[in-house]
């Protein structure tokens, strides 16, 4: 009998930053982490690479057009949290348009916070994705949230 594979879930999570900030929401009617801070994010779609999913969702949650030359991708995450998932991260630095809840059956507050600064009720997962992204050390990989093995951060100049 054959095992069946493997799967995990993979989401893209965006850091939209401005000067020293960061653009947050907090979770609302979700059913996941409501209450607690968050970014724009969502699951890839199948068939879709994660700049065009990191594009799609900044447009359907904050209703912006990233610029593609000041967006990357900063990180990758591999989380367990009840279950598997594998998470990128994202930082865009410029959009066009103006910033605005288009989901507000999900989300009660978008608004900027300071980098050093954040509220205490950030996702802690996204948290520490968004102080290595910031720390400007190169492209990182983390395992996080697993209780057989440490947060190790491979980092890549």
């Amino acid at each position: 009998m054959k095992k069946e594979r493997f799967t995990a879930s993979v989401t893209v999570h965006m850091f939209l930053l401005r000067e020293q900030e960061v653009l947050l929401l907090r979770r609302f009617q979700t059913g996941y982490e409501d209450g607690n801070y968050s970014v724009v994010a969502g699951h890839l779609d199948g068939d879709e690479e994660v700049m065009q999913a990191a594009f799609r969702e900044t447009r359907e949650e904050a209703g912006v057009e990233l610029v593609p030359q000041h967006t990357r991708i900063v990180g990758v995450m591999h989380r367990k949290s009840g279950e598997e998932r594998i998470d990128f991260f994202v930082v865009a630095t410029d959009w066009i348009g103006e910033i605005v809840n288009c989901e507000p059956h999900k989300c009660d507050e978008l608004a900027w916070y300071p980098l050093d600064n954040l509220p205490s009720t950030i996702i802690p997962y996204v948290r520490e994705a968004l102080q290595l992204s910031v720390s400007e050390s190169g492209m990182w990989f983390q395992s996080y949230g697993f209780a057989n093995k440490g947060g190790i951060v491979c980092e890549q100049r």
